[in-house]
């Protein structure tokens, strides 16, 4: 374990803005966490796992407790048969390491998910997905350590409580738990279409007919890599809003006044609406507000050109929430967590 004395979160989130903390504590192993979560408690300080900090915005005001950066590292194949693999990994390995582990065993199931930034700890919080894919179309389990009674747990997919966006971790029990493992089931069968369509077009445009998991993760790679900004260049947390999700009421509403609007049915009487759309058709792309730059190329990214702190972009996240509201009559938010 490794202890750092008040860290500037700004140097350790990809958006460059935040305070300060007490204390940033590293930890590679179970142990280790143990002891941190022993010392907060002990000590009455609050706590919070960093993992990537890629999906994290930190408040101007110094944390008054112990960021946890999670090191935990280890993949491993824990299972394997004719049709698929089980592969475990620890919860502070770079997702994409993940992901082009998967790649080399010719294993589908997380390829359109790739150079996604974060851990794989992070991945079930958020219900990472992308192209199609979510983490819970793939998750067995997940190995957490439970910071009320000190247990290590085991929670089964089905008990994460997956949503779009969404799971028990980040909504119902945010700090409950830490995770330490992932374990995914992945297939190795090739992947099949229907794909996504922005993927789809940049497949039939490559004249790609004979689909496997390196063609596919070298298309998501392009595509990302046209409507991502490289954060170490460009300050950034990825996608700054979730695509909006309506009712069926909401979206012939939409589509009354906009017959071209893009939409994803997501059963159950709910509708994706890509938040991107939204805010370009306000006439925002582009726009800088208090600092803060509205992609040219992908409306949910928010860029930190100049902001001063936390302050500048909560006040860009209302502009802009505010100006799709009263056109749209839909409310948008934001995906990243707060610390």
């Amino acid at each position: 374990m490794k202890l750092i004395d008040n860290p500037s979160l700004s140097n350790y989130l990809t958006m460059k803005i935040g305070g300060s903390a007490l204390m940033m504590a590293e930890a590679y192993n179970l142990k280790d966490i143990q002891d941190i979560i022993q010392k907060c408690k002990n000590e009455k300080l609050k706590f919070y796992i960093l993992g990537g900090g890629s999906n994290i915005i930190a408040h101007d005001e110094t944390f008054n407790g112990i960021i946890i950066q999670n090191k935990i590292t280890g993949m491993n194949v824990i299972k394997e048969d004719g049709e698929s693999a089980v592969i475990k990994a620890g919860s502070g390995e770079p997702w994409d390491d993940l992901v082009k582990m998967s790649i080399h065993m010719n294993l589908s199931g997380i390829e359109a998910m790739s150079i996604i930034p974060g851990t794989c700890g992070a991945a079930p919080v958020q219900n990472i997905g992308a192209y199609g894919q979510e983490i819970a179309d793939t998750l067995i389990e997940v190995e957490a350590f439970n910071t009320d009674s000190g247990e290590v747990e085991t929670i089964a997919a089905k008990d994460c409580e997956f949503k779009y966006r969404s799971s028990i971790f980040r909504d119902k029990l945010p700090g409950k738990y830490i995770i330490i493992s992932i374990t995914l089931r992945l297939s190795k069968s090739k992947p099949k279409p229907p794909f996504y369509a922005n993927l789809q077009k940049y497949l039939d445009n490559a004249h790609i007919t004979d689909y496997n998991v390196s063609d596919i993760r070298q298309a998501v790679i392009q595509i990302r890599q046209t409507k991502l900004p490289d954060p170490a260049k460009q300050p950034n947390s990825g996608s700054f809003f979730k695509n909006a999700i309506v009712t069926k009421q909401k979206l012939e509403q939409l589509l009354a006044n906009y017959p071209n609007a893009p939409y994803y049915d997501m059963g159950n009487n709910q509708y994706k609406v890509p938040t991107g759309w939204l805010i370009d058709n306000c006439n925002l792309k582009g726009k800088l507000i208090k600092g803060m730059r509205i992609n040219p190329a992908n409306a949910l990214v928010l860029i930190n050109e100049s902001a001063s702190g936390y302050k500048d972009l909560a006040a860009a996240r209302a502009e802009i929430t505010a100006t799709v509201y009263d056109k749209f009559g839909i409310k948008i938010e934001q995906e990243p967590l707060e610390i």
